[in-house]
């Protein structure tokens, strides 16, 4: 396909290539976000964008897929709140969302009878705000106002206009389904990043823009106050400051009966947090005392105990615990100096934890062997301490497990009400398996999970299979990978076909099976080959995974994913010229790393809502919470990271394949201006870019089903275009 490349608001000439890091930046004028030049450049690619790729298949892809996003027959994954039973939705005839709420005897029923609670569809009407829904959260009443059949009425609504991550907080009664207006006392926070936490019915911790200097460097807060109803929230009462190069400051209350605690924690940087147990807050007295694990340790509780999960090997009272395992104690026992720990899980060479929920009182461990799920429930000793009224006799943790799942099969367990049940809701799902929630008690006799919704399958899998892979990096590192599609095409007798490889590869996110009916419908269906690497820097083997691409290490993240793409090549899947690859976010480096170290590879690049200009990056929105992945490019770590920096790597004399940038202008997470200037840097060279900016979304990209339908075609077409010829 030509594509002819325009452009009619250049502003310099193409500079020296690669780009010297130490002059003045030809582009810079692209990272002012709502600039009347700047937004010039977007309107003018967004056009090219529209010219080149529409047509009937992008039509009959966009239908495709909005059919998909608006199906009544989506699973409403529901979340309990006190009797209800809440879920949020989206359709064509609610492109905002609907908050509603029903009960569990109606949502068995499969035709469930839905109370709206709030229109955002009305809202965004009203007020003349885009607005898109970030969630909510509802007070637990005490046990006395619960005993007194009191409803749960105290809810903090979370609202973002355009999608952005910033977003406002404004206080909802769910009894008269109305906002409380500040002047009737209601908490309202103005726009930041940042947010509101319960404490009581009267107060709220506050984190959030207070002004000059409460800010962090990445643009999150800096202070959590006590906020008082009815008083002015510039008096509301510090209750912690962190430094300037702090991160994240918050703080909240558990409100489980008998185990009501105030926690603040303080992320340093990412992988680096404090968490402090703080009393009397607000008052003379406050005190804040610090659990005294490594910073580097993720710590939670739940009533009497105290989880540790470990991302570094931890020398304690005598023993030494391996990184990325589970660690348990009495957490009144632990604050007055013991260091009894349980280990609940220890990590082998194939398996790492990929989570644990707590139910009233059991908690289940979610544990991948291979990138595939199994799942253990562990039962407490019955004296573990005050409030301990059942649980394991002997002072032992016992083991049992949960026969849920089956093969290349992502389980995903939640807890339904963590206070008082051991029911847990189960999502199973799969490349070729539509999603199944189902709710099962654990604990005692493993019984059959009782499947309440099934999600309808929306593209034809008969014919379609799906295999896991493993290839060899540069480093004889064992990398694993899916591969789906037909099953002469997978195996390679039938190709080569027009293939996608996905990757993300980035701050310890292990990616897993999943059904996507977008997928199945714009690619699989048309006879093309999806496939998902999992390469080091996601979490599919634990925190080493992790550690083994961070910082100076970031090429073997590299590496692994272009060992899968020849891979893919040798057994006959597919060809260079018919290879495509797609990253988003930290994956878009990823992606712009393939398009400038390894261009030989693919036939088309997509890269999504990326960081590219890896020498600006800490200085661009939340840029400077991410050093700890990448380094810190104004000291001597330049040294490495320009040499996974896309913006300087990109060589005008070399050939690379198309490239299709997407991004938002929304995003204040993953500055547009990455995408930006990377792709009017390639057009100056003359090189086959398209470019296409959604106004909405934020990092996800878009704020509705329509937007999201519109983004999808666009990749979508501009793959097959490019890689079926």
């Amino acid at each position: 396909m030509s594509v002819e490349h325009t452009q009619t608001t250049p502003r310099t000439a193409l500079p020296t290539t690669p780009l010297d890091p130490w002059a003045p930046d030809p582009f810079a004028w692209l990272e002012d976000v709502e600039g009347d030049t700047a937004l010039e450049w977007v309107r003018e690619r967004n056009a090219h964008s529209a010219a080149a790729l529409g047509g009937e298949a992008f039509t009959a892809t966009e239908r495709a897929v909005r059919e998909v996003l608006d199906s009544d027959d989506k699973i409403p994954h529901v979340s309990k709140v006190g009797e209800h039973y809440y879920n949020f939705w989206q359709d064509a005839a609610h492109r905002r969302g609907l908050w509603r709420r029903t009960t569990l005897d109606s949502y068995r029923t499969g035709e469930p009878e839905w109370e709206t609670v709030l229109d955002l569809d009305a809202l965004a009407e009203q007020e003349g705000e885009s607005w898109v829904w970030h969630g909510a959260s509802v007070l637990r009443p005490t046990p006395e106002q619960i005993a007194a059949g009191e409803p749960r009425r105290h809810a903090l609504v979370d609202l973002s206009p355009g999608g952005s991550d910033s977003d406002v907080t404004r206080e909802f009664d769910l009894v008269t389904k109305q906002f409380v207006a500040p002047e009737a006392g209601g908490f309202v926070r103005a726009q930041a990043k940042g947010g509101l936490s319960w404490v009581d019915a009267d107060t709220v911790y506050v984190y959030t823009d207070f002004g000059a200097g409460t800010m962090t460097p990445s643009g999150y807060p800096r202070q959590v106050r006590l906020w008082r109803r009815g008083t002015p929230l510039a008096e509301a009462t510090l209750v912690y400051e962190g430094t300037e190069q702090d991160m994240y400051i918050s703080a909240s209350r558990s409100h489980t009966p008998g185990f009501e605690r105030d926690l603040v924690h303080r992320a340093l940087r990412f992988y680096a947090n404090e968490t402090y147990l703080a009393t009397g807050v607000g008052t003379a007295g406050q005190a804040l005392t610090k659990i005294d694990v490594p910073d580097s340790a993720n710590v939670s509780l739940h009533r009497e105990w105290m989880l540790v999960r470990l991302r570094d090997d931890w020398s304690v009272g005598g023993a030494t615990y391996r990184a990325g395992s589970l660690l348990a104690a009495l957490f009144d026992a632990f604050m007055a100096g013991s260091r009894d720990l349980t280990v609940l899980f220890e990590p082998t060479p194939t398996t790492s934890l990929a989570g644990v929920t707590w139910t009233r009182h059991h908690l289940v461990v979610n544990v991948l062997d291979d990138v595939k799920n199994l799942l253990h429930v562990l039962t407490p000793p019955a004296d573990g301490g005050a409030g301990s009224d059942a649980g394991a006799a002997g002072g032992e943790w016992v083991r049992g497990e949960l026969p849920v799942g089956g093969e290349l099969l992502t389980v995903g367990v939640g807890a339904v009400d963590v206070v008082d049940s051991d029911d847990v809701w189960v999502v199973t799902t799969g490349y070729l398996t539509p999603s199944t929630l189902s709710l099962a008690t654990v604990g005692g006799t493993p019984a059959e999970p009782e499947v309440l919704r099934s999600a309808p399958s929306y593209f034809e899998t008969a014919g379609l299979e799906v295999q896991q892979r493993f290839t060899t990096s540069d480093d004889g590192t064992r990398v694993p990978y899916f591969v789906v599609g037909r099953a002469d095409l997978v195996s390679g007798a039938a190709g080569p076909a027009p293939t996608l490889l996905w990757g993300y590869g980035g701050f310890e996110h292990a990616i897993l099976p999943g059904y996507s009916g977008t997928v199945g419908r714009a690619w699989l269906d048309r006879g093309g080959v999806y496939a998902v690497a999992n390469i080091r820097g996601g979490g599919e083997y634990g925190p080493a995974w992790h550690q083994a691409a961070l910082k100076e290490n970031r090429h073997r993240a590299y590496e692994d994913f272009a060992a899968v793409a020849r891979d893919l090549v040798a057994t006959g899947v597919t060809t260079p010229e018919r290879l495509g690859m797609e990253g988003r976010s930290n994956g878009g480096l990823l992606a712009g790393n393939m398009l400038t170290q390894y261009p030989e590879l693919f036939g088309a690049i997509i890269v999504g809502v990326p960081l590219l200009d890896m020498k600006r990056y800490s200085h661009l929105l939340a840029g400077a919470s991410w050093m700890a992945e990448y380094g810190d490019p104004d000291t001597d770590d330049w040294s490495f990271v320009r040499g996974f920096s896309p913006y300087h790597l990109f060589d005008a004399a070399r050939e690379y394949p198309p490239v299709l940038f997407t991004t938002s202008t929304k995003d204040d997470r993953v500055h547009p201006g990455h995408a930006r200037k990377m792709a009017a840097l390639m057009l100056a060279a003359g090189k086959d870019v398209t470019y296409y900016e959604n106004i909405e979304g934020g990092h996800g990209g878009a704020a509705d089903n329509a937007q999201a339908a519109y983004m999808a075609a666009t990749h979508w077409t501009f793959l097959w275009n490019r890689l079926a010829g």
